[in-house]
């Protein structure tokens, strides 16, 4: 059953682990919903714990992975509902894949300085710290394809709150 306000759009946030996706897609999709849409928010690292319990962190497993969001996302958008993902999925096969095959799709790439991005995570993922960082990480040993066309590029490097950083986003976007 597809939804009386017909297709939705795929907001595709993109970037690094610690650019602040998660954040900024929150706020964005809060944004959506008090304007009165139907969305839903799909987080990189819930969907993974969702349906990639199979997968590991290899380029090719992250990559399955991304392609099983993106696919995720065009199901829901064909039914009339807005999709925000927040996904690392910095691969070109995807990118291209979600332009070519979901409707209405905006693609938003998040990215900060690499000290910003180590400083934010948690996990040490970047290095530094107690613990040796780790493997199979995309910008340090999987290489990171930057999106080649997104319909935005947002740095996020702390200096402005997140919802700054969304309030130019919406405008930009044309919301």
């Amino acid at each position: 059953m597809v939804l009386m306000n017909g297709v939705g759009t795929v907001y595709w946030f993109t970037g690094l682990a610690g650019a602040g996706k998660t954040t900024l897609a929150g706020i964005f999709t809060t944004r959506l919903r008090a304007a009165g849409r139907t969305v839903i928010l799909l987080d990189g690292d819930a969907l993974r714990r969702a349906f990639d319990d199979d997968l590991g962190y290899t380029r090719e497993e992250r990559l399955t992975s991304a392609m099983r969001n993106a696919r995720l996302c065009r199901l829901l958008a064909e039914q009339g509902v807005d999709v925000v993902c927040a996904t690392i999925s910095l691969f070109h096969a995807c990118q291209e894949w979600n332009r070519a095959n979901i409707a209405s799709y905006r693609e938003v790439f998040v990215t900060a300085p690499f000290d910003v991005l180590a400083a934010r995570h948690p996990a040490r993922l970047y290095g530094g710290g107690a613990t040796a960082p780790a493997s199979h990480v995309v910008g340090v040993d999987v290489p990171a394809e930057e999106p080649q066309r997104p319909d935005m590029t947002v740095v996020n490097d702390g200096r402005r709150p997140p919802a700054a950083v969304v309030d130019e986003l919406w405008t930009e976007l044309g919301l």
